[in-house]
């Protein structure tokens, strides 16, 4: 076999290990490579119309040149609420069953959407929001809203010369142009309503954090890794509105709950999903954890359903996206958002030992039988090869996908409340 050299701007141990142990050896800067893990802004660099590089027969890279489509939290919403409209048109002839896509909070663009939020506001003055910036990750920026009056405050601090209403819709620069041509862009977030009622155990709020390959979006092709986990907040949930500035309560985000005082760094507040799956099942029965799991997976896919469209699927790349999750008391699953480079640091021994099998079984589905980077390869792993994944989607295949189970499941499977019901 000939040498196969990795580049990588992403200095992480679970990824220089995987490549060491395939025997590759690491490309200077200045040297060709054949595999190269990138952080986003590189891949985009790479990619770009103004770049004169063009990859090889014999390279592969870790990102989608366009993957904010599905990672950018505004884009994300922007393309699945174009893939439910698509959907709903053919409701008349489908059953309708099949395409309960509310999946995603309610979700508005800020400032582009100011109207239409004050608008649903106003119908439910009572609910509470949350802001999150569109470009930002770990918790950076984000803060829950009850008040018309905290968004105004928000936005006079972060830029004087801008404001929200009819003038800010007018003036976004979404679209090109400001109200003052010297003031700053000013940065896109995401409003959302939230999730007030979700599912606590031992009183504290978790999200889900799953891995989806995805090696091809036409056809789509995805595979879920096994071993998700489940991230808890260090305080006990209290939706009162003395806490409604304490991160800590509402965001799962490691990053934020390392600065907690009630935070444990030996299991760093994470549980496995097999571990919820059962937990759930010794409370309201294993039908209840069976049509979770499964409308966990739908949900996935319908999500890369919306984004395929959209998606430069070159086949010298591939992806793996973290996806966050958020469970309601009522055991319904909500795409919460979708992590472009999901972090691959390691707080604990069970979490650095998850993330290097994580890398290891990527590279298992991505490299050909020989082991040897080639875009030109047809993208078909072997059994063997997917060990540790579950096949999400596979649309030549047709058959034998999570997602596929589903959507048959979905025509015959009891509603959601017959099975509430049966385990209040």
């Amino acid at each position: 076999m000939s040498r196969i050299s990795y580049f990588t701007d992403m200095e992480k141990s679970v990824v220089t290990a995987n490549f060491l142990k395939r025997g590759w050896t690491s490309a200077t800067s200045d040297e060709d490579w054949n595999f190269y893990w990138a952080n986003t802004q590189t891949c985009r660099s790479l990619f770009s119309a103004e770049s004169s590089y063009r990859l090889g027969d014999y390279q592969m890279i870790n990102h989608f040149p366009n993957h904010y489509e599905l990672t950018r939290k505004d884009l994300m919403v922007k393309n699945i609420k174009r893939y439910k409209r698509e959907q709903d048109k053919e409701r008349e002839t489908r059953e309708r069953s099949q395409f309960n896509l509310e999946f995603v909070p309610v979700t508005f663009v800020l400032p582009a959407d100011y109207n239409l939020f004050a608008e649903e506001y106003r119908r439910c003055p009572t609910c509470t929001w949350i802001m999150k910036p569109c470009g930002r990750s770990q918790g950076s920026g984000i803060f829950l809203v009850t008040k018309l009056s905290r968004i105004k405050k928000w936005s006079n601090e972060g830029n004087s010369s801008s404001s929200f209403g009819r003038h800010a819709v007018q003036s976004s620069t979404m679209g090109g142009g400001s109200a003052q041509q010297s003031a700053p862009p000013r940065e896109s977030y995401v409003i959302s309503k939230y999730i007030e009622s979700p599912l606590l155990i031992g009183g504290k709020k978790f999200d889900l954090r799953l891995y989806v390959l995805v090696t091809s979006f036409r056809p789509i092709r995805a595979y879920l890794f096994r071993r998700g986990f489940c991230r808890f907040c260090s305080a006990k949930y209290d939706r009162s509105t003395h806490q409604m500035d304490n991160m800590l309560v509402h965001l799962t985000n490691v990053a934020i709950q390392k600065q907690g005082d009630d935070y444990n760094p030996h299991h760093g507040g994470k549980w496995s999903v097999d571990d919820l799956l059962f937990y759930i099942a010794s409370l309201r029965g294993s039908d209840a954890a069976d049509l979770l799991w499964q409308e966990i997976c739908w949900v996935i896919g319908h999500s890369l359903k919306a984004v395929a469209p959209m998606m430069l699927s070159d086949p010298h790349c591939f992806e793996c996206y973290g996806y966050d999750i958020i469970i309601d008391a009522n055991l319904k699953p909500w795409l919460i958002e979708v992590n472009a480079s999901p972090s691959l640091s390691t707080t604990t021994n069970t979490d650095h030992f998850l993330k290097l099998s994580l890398i290891d079984a990527i590279l298992n589905v991505v490299l050909p039988p020989d082991g040897v980077p080639n875009a030109k390869w047809n993208k078909r792993p072997s059994v063997e090869a997917l060990r540790g994944w579950i096949v999400l989607i596979d649309e030549e295949a047709k058959v034998g996908s999570a997602y596929a189970r589903q959507n048959k499941a979905n025509k015959t499977k009891s509603s959601r409340s017959d099975i509430n019901s049966r385990n209040k």
